[in-house]
C-alpha cells in the first residue's frame, strides 16, 4: 500500500495523480491481459471443439472400419468354408472317377487275359490240326 506525503491542503496532488496514473496503467494492463487471455481461451475452446469433432469423426470411422473388417473376416471365413467343401466334393468325384476307371481297366485287362487264353487255345487247336494234316501228308507220301 502506498503512503502519500501530506501538504497544506492534504495529500500532495502530484503524488496522488501519479499513483492514480500508475493504478490506471496497471488496471489497463490487467484488462488488456485479460482480453488477450479471453481471446486465447476462445481460440482454445474453438480448437478443443474442433478436436472433439475430429475425435468423434475418428471414432465413427474406427467403428465403421471395425465393422467392415469383421464383415470381411466373416465373408472370407464363409468363402473358405465353401471352397473347402467344393474341394472335398471335387476330390470325392475325382476319386470315384479314378476308382471307376481302375475297375474298368481291371475288367478290360481280365477280358483281354481271357481273350489271350482263348486265342492261345484256338491257335494251339489250329496248329495241332495243321500238325495232324502234316502228319497225314507224311503218311500219304510214304505209302
Amino acid at each position: 500500500m502506498e503512503k502519500f506525503n501530506t501538504s497544506f491542503n492534504g495529500y500532495k496532488k502530484e503524488e496522488v495523480n501519479k499513483f492514480i496514473d500508475d493504478v490506471i496503467k496497471q488496471v489497463e494492463s490487467m484488462i488488456n491481459n485479460m482480453k488477450s487471455k479471453d481471446l486465447e481461451i476462445e481460440k482454445l475452446k474453438t480448437e478443443l471443439e474442433h478436436y472433439k469433432n475430429l475425435e468423434t469423426t475418428f471414432n465413427r470411422a474406427l467403428l465403421i472400419a471395425e465393422d467392415a473388417g469383421q464383415q470381411i473376416r466373416n465373408s472370407a471365413r464363409s468363402e473358405s468354408i465353401q471352397l473347402i467343401e467344393d474341394a472335398k466334393r471335387n476330390a470325392d468325384r475325382i476319386v470315384n472317377n479314378a476308382l471307376i476307371q481302375a475297375d474298368t481297366a481291371r475288367n478290360e485287362a481280365e477280358r483281354l487275359r481271357r481273350n489271350i487264353i482263348t486265342f492261345k487255345r484256338r491257335l494251339r487247336d489250329i496248329l495241332e490240326t495243321q500238325m495232324d494234316l502234316v502228319n497225314d501228308i507224311d503218311r500219304l507220301d510214304i505209302e
